[in-house]
């Protein structure tokens, strides 16, 4: 993909069929968790279930453990630390809920440098994704 504006070309993460499969027919993320544990999806949707349960100090730690999952397979995807992370690509989808799901932990446990990092972050990468993710 050529990115005729002179930046680093957009990052797309590769698909992962049976986890994004697993994800979308509702199975429980701590299964999918043990049988793909580099997957970052699932641990942002252990990270939601535990701030929608009052938890942020779990979801503060599934969260930042999805992200850092993310942040090894988007290097090695060949992002170099900067430039876009579509979220109209699907398997891109994992790692920023898990980096907005971080947002929320963080600011549910206090942590309001890292929350600010994180939004802004997740605004950094695709200005569509904090919509969609409800952090607009």
């Amino acid at each position: 993909m050529e990115n005729l504006l002179g930046g680093p070309a957009p990052a797309m993460l590769p698909d992962r069929p049976e986890a994004q499969a697993a994800a979308e027919a509702g199975t429980d993320p701590a299964k999918i968790v043990r049988a793909y544990p580099d997957f970052s999806e699932a641990w942002a949707l252990l990270a939601e279930r535990a701030l929608q349960t009052g938890d942020p100090v779990a979801a503060y730690a599934y969260a930042r453990t999805g992200y850092h999952r993310g942040l090894d397979q988007l290097r090695r995807a060949g992002w170099k630390g900067h430039g876009p992370i579509p979220w109209s690509h699907r398997p891109n989808q994992g790692f920023l809920r898990a980096l907005a799901a971080l947002a929320r932990a963080a600011d549910g446990i206090g942590e309001t440098d890292e929350h600010k990092r994180c939004r802004e972050f997740l605004a950094d990468s695709d200005p569509a994704a904090p919509a969609a993710l409800g952090l607009a």
